[in-house]
């Protein structure tokens, strides 16, 4: 496994990186937070700490929390409770970024729009030049 990508490969355009290199701490904590907690290795180390969990509260190796989990119940909701603003956190960050992205590539479309319209323009001369050498005896 190659590991994560650092904030500047994966945000290579540079919008993108300015948008990154730019964000408030917060905005850069809910990006690394919820890019975390969506990756398979939170979901497997999650799993692993609560299957270790319940079977060291079934087989009592600590006996804490015992069946029905209750504290483990709260450990949940307190995960949930943090990680929903989080996670709309980095959405909303993800929509500006989005936005910033597709308003640079229509400034870059209209830029090439406008050179091919020179382009066109100058060609447009060159054979009307042409047109009128070839008419010359």
């Amino acid at each position: 496994m190659q590991g994560y990508r650092t904030a500047v490969t994966r945000f290579r355009h540079p919008v993108n990186v300015a948008l990154q290199t730019n964000a408030p701490l917060g905005v850069r904590i809910a990006n690394a937070v919820t890019g975390f907690m969506g990756s398979w290795r939170f979901i497997i180390l999650q799993t692993l700490l609560v299957v270790a969990w319940v079977a060291g509260n079934i087989y009592e190796l600590f006996h804490f929390d015992p069946y029905p989990f209750i504290f483990l119940n709260l450990a949940f909701s307190t995960q949930a409770a943090y990680a929903a603003p989080l996670i709309l956190l980095a959405s909303n960050q993800a929509a500006v970024r989005d936005r910033a992205t597709l308003e640079h590539a229509a400034e870059e479309a209209d830029d090439a729009d406008k050179k091919d319209s020179e382009i066109l323009t100058r060609l447009e001369r060159i054979e009307g030049a042409l047109t009128e050498l070839a008419g010359k005896p």
